[in-house]
This record gives C-alpha cells, structure tokens and sequence, in this order.
C-alpha cells in the first residue's frame, strides 16, 4: 500500500516562487521557472487536502547588502522588499492565511529556510523554521522551489542534519546552473544527506 505523500506531521516548503527568480523578466531568473507552478499549485492543493502545512519562504532583501554584487556580493540585485521582483509568481497559490517566512531581510544571506549568514563575518544563525516545526509536531519536509543548486538544496541539507526527512520533487523545482551540471551536483548532494529525490 502506497504512503501518503502529506499528512498532519508533514510540511510542504515552497521555496522562493518569485518574480525575479522565476519571471522571465526577473534579474535572476531561472530556466522554465514558469513551468513548475502548475506543478507546485497541485503539491500545495494534495498538501492542504491531506492536513499538511504548506509554507512558503520568500526572498526579502534590503536596496544595499552584500548579498549583492554592487555592493560587494555576487548576486544581481534581486527580490528587494516591496518590489515586483520579491512578489510570488502571480500563478502560484498562496491565499491569504498562508504562512511565510522572509529571508535575507537584514542583508545577511538567506539561502537555506532554516538559517542565514553574515556576510561579512560569516557567523551564521537560525530562522524561526525549525521552531515552527517543532512547535506544530510537523516530522518531514516535501520540498519545492528554486533555486535547486543554492535554496533549495542548502534548505534540504540543513533540513537532514537538524534530523527531518526530506522528500525533494524534481518536477518542482528548477536550478540557477551558474555552471552546467549544478542541478545533478545539488541532487547528488541532497541524496547524499539521505534526501528522497522523487
């Protein structure tokens, strides 16, 4: 007999469905980013039906931090608070009692949902993800988004070493591949860490 994907104990975590990563328009946009919401739409309605808790984190960044590369970084400006780059996709269902978690709000580098750097110390520190977890009794993660090669897999690899069980979907996500083959490498990397890759 087949397991349910989702559950009570179950979250899903949508990952960064922005404009600026996933619109074709956006300054860090994705390949076929678009493509995956029908996708995602369809995890997000199975999760909700089956009692999961779908949370969505979201890119949230001041105008000047590090994390950019005009101001030091290596990243273009991206997903600044209150801009269109920062808007989830118009497509993808988020509806108004969804739970969100914003990264990257205090300049420092958001790329895992669970903590962020400094990027000028390196010092790292949680986000309230794994608090809300722990608080709600919620035992695995079935995770989606973009970026694979940075959000998504540092999500999944902070996700297996605070011991949750991650179930990564590959038709739900999409990679940066700032050099060819990242995707592969970031799978291989979240197998590795005793990640499913579904």
């Amino acid at each position: 007999m087949d397991v349910p994907r989702y559950d009570a104990n179950t979250a899903l975590l949508v990952v960064d469905v922005q404009n600026d990563f996933a619109d074709p328009k956006g300054s860090l946009s994705v390949d076929d980013g678009p493509e995956i919401v029908p996708f995602v739409n369809a995890q997000i309605a199975e999760a909700r039906a089956g009692g999961a808790t779908v949370i969505y984190t979201q890119d949230w960044h001041p105008e000047v931090t590090p994390h950019f590369e005009i101001d030091g970084g290596i990243w273009p400006v991206h997903c600044v608070g209150e801009t269109w780059g920062a808007e989830f996709l118009a497509d993808l269902e988020v509806g108004p009692t969804a739970e969100i978690l914003r990264k990257g709000t205090d300049g420092k580098d958001g790329y895992s949902a669970f903590s962020v750097r400094d990027p000028r110390s390196g010092d790292v520190s949680a986000t309230r993800l794994e608090a809300l977890l722990r608080e709600r009794g919620l035992e695995r993660l079935v995770i989606v988004g973009i970026a694979t090669d940075y959000c998504v897999k540092e999500s999944v690899l902070d996700a297996r070493r605070l011991g949750f069980p991650a179930v990564v979907l590959r038709d739900g996500v999409r990679a940066v591949n700032r050099r060819p083959g990242d995707d592969e490498l970031a799978f291989d990397a979240m197998h590795e860490a005793g990640a499913e890759i579904d």
